[in-house]
């Protein structure tokens, strides 16, 4: 079996970094190793999918620095951390951050597998989510200051005659700006422009 998405293994310790990577390539996995974080920092792309296998205690910057560090620029990369000096609070705080495991060293085949594969299948759900939500964007942008006014009030509830006195304009014009936002947004129904309303945080209040 081939996996779609790169490892990126961080660990300083060379030969456990060369197994590890013999290990999964054997098994399907492209990877990629580093020896620092800083090294990972200075090469990683995060427009790739991908997942990252992380030590806990290295030289330089430690896998949580690099964890925080991934978090506070918005690198929504899936993480597995792979250690021989875990404790519950650590592990703990690498899970509220969005660690997808933390492992043992050494993590049994199954186990390290069955880690690497939920986080990829998370960045794959993740990417397609933030692709329909650069589409809806898109979408959005292309609307009228008016429609966008109408689209807030229409997934607010209001009916036509309601979001109509709201806006003072007519109610047959809010009708037809309301066709156009469907046809603009590529929404079926009232429900689907209320769930891509949502998506986007369009509400009243904030065409």
């Amino acid at each position: 079996m081939t996996y779609s998405g790169t490892v990126h293994l961080v660990d300083d310790d060379e030969a456990l970094c060369a197994a590890t990577t013999r290990l999964l390539t054997a098994c399907g996995f492209q990877v990629k190793a580093y020896l620092s974080a800083e090294s990972f920092l200075d090469t990683f792309d995060p427009s790739k999918p991908g997942c990252l296998l992380l030590d806990l205690r290295m030289p330089g910057r430690s896998g949580l620095e690099l964890q925080q560090m991934l978090a506070d620029r918005g690198v929504l990369i899936p993480i597995v951390f792979l250690t021989g000096h875990a404790d519950v609070p650590t592990s703990v705080y690498a899970m509220k951050l969005g660690a997808v495991d933390f492992l043992q060293k050494p993590a049994r085949e199954e186990e390290l597998i069955a880690a690497l594969e939920r986080a990829l299948a998370q960045d794959a759900k993740m990417r397609l989510k933030l692709g329909d939500l650069a589409k809806l964007k898109d979408c959005y942008e292309k609307l009228t200051p008016r429609e966008r006014e109408v689209l807030a009030e229409v997934v607010a509830g209001q009916r036509n005659k309601q979001a109509a006195f709201s806006l003072g304009i007519a109610e047959r014009t809010v009708k037809l700006h309301r066709s156009r936002v469907l046809e603009k947004m590529g929404a079926d129904s009232l429900a689907d422009l209320v769930r891509m309303a949502e998506a986007l945080g369009v509400g009243p209040g904030q065409p």
